[in-house]
């Protein structure tokens, strides 16, 4: 038996006219938009601002959240694109992570730029507050794919909630 347990809940914001660039996909529903790894590619790649925020609701130390970040983009998600620069780029995204123990309701927020390569990460742990920039085109497109990638997502419950969503705004 495995116990499954959820130690984050993820938030996406995305900008109203994301809805236009996702017209192909028009009239399906949800369970099929999930399933379609084209759709989460299209939503991933829309010149839009996108917003993920991650809320802690289960203790975790920030290594641990660190660790399965790498796992991630050296894995599925990184592919072919992960090259020295990633490493180092990545690198640094974790650096921010290992001295901080997170509590619940503490937050993390990637803002992704409409049109550029950088993302930019706010941590408010512990009533403390960071805020690190991500200049690595491929790390900041991982970084997204780990959010919003269908397959390769960390999280079904998102992407099922993503693609219900999405099936409702292209039907009106």
């Amino acid at each position: 038996h495995f116990l499954k347990i959820k130690f984050t809940a993820i938030g996406a914001y995305l900008e109203p006219e994301i809805v236009s660039h996702l017209q192909p996909w028009k009239g399906k529903p949800g369970n099929v938009l999930a399933e379609d790894d084209d759709f989460f590619e299209a939503l991933i790649n829309a010149p839009v601002e996108k917003c993920m925020r991650v809320v802690v609701i289960q203790k975790i130390k920030g290594s641990q959240y660190g660790v399965q970040l790498v796992k991630c983009c050296e894995g599925p998600v990184g592919n072919d694109k992960y090259e020295k620069e990633e490493e180092e780029a990545l690198e640094r995204v974790v650096e921010s992570f290992q001295s901080k123990y997170s509590k619940k309701n503490c937050a993390i927020a990637y803002h992704f730029l409409a049109k550029s390569a950088t993302a930019k990460l706010h941590f408010q742990l512990n009533e403390k507050e960071s805020k690190i920039k991500v200049q690595n085109a491929n790390v900041v497109e991982m970084i997204k794919k780990w959010y919003l990638g269908r397959s390769r997502g960390v999280s079904p419950t998102t992407i099922s909630s993503l693609a219900n969503i999405f099936s409702t705004e292209l039907s009106k």
